[in-house]
């Protein structure tokens, strides 16, 4: 997800630069991304937040900061987070 929407430094240089380099911990691979549909994005936050649960009142105020309104974790929540900051998906090309 981007906290910060389409504007954010790093998604913007990501789209400027073909085939960028992802790290995540000690693994190193070239990747290409996308931006997720509403349905996968909510799909995604569905999954994080329920696998997450037990910290979920966390989750939900960094993320009502984020948005700037009081995100509560409903469906129709789920639905206007996804409207308004895009979650990117990355696969090794």
């Amino acid at each position: 997800m981007s906290a910060f929407g389409l504007t954010a430094d790093w998604l913007r240089n990501i789209e400027a630069t073909p085939n960028p380099e992802v790290i995540i911990g000690s693994q190193r691979f070239i990747a290409v991304h996308r931006i997720l549909d509403e349905e996968e994005a909510v799909n995604v936050i569905t999954g994080y937040e329920q696998r997450n649960w037990f910290i979920a009142p966390a989750i939900r105020s960094v993320l009502s900061h984020l948005l700037g309104w009081h995100y509560d974790g409903t469906m129709d929540h789920r639905r206007r987070l996804v409207a308004q900051l895009p979650f990117i998906a990355f696969r090794q090309r």
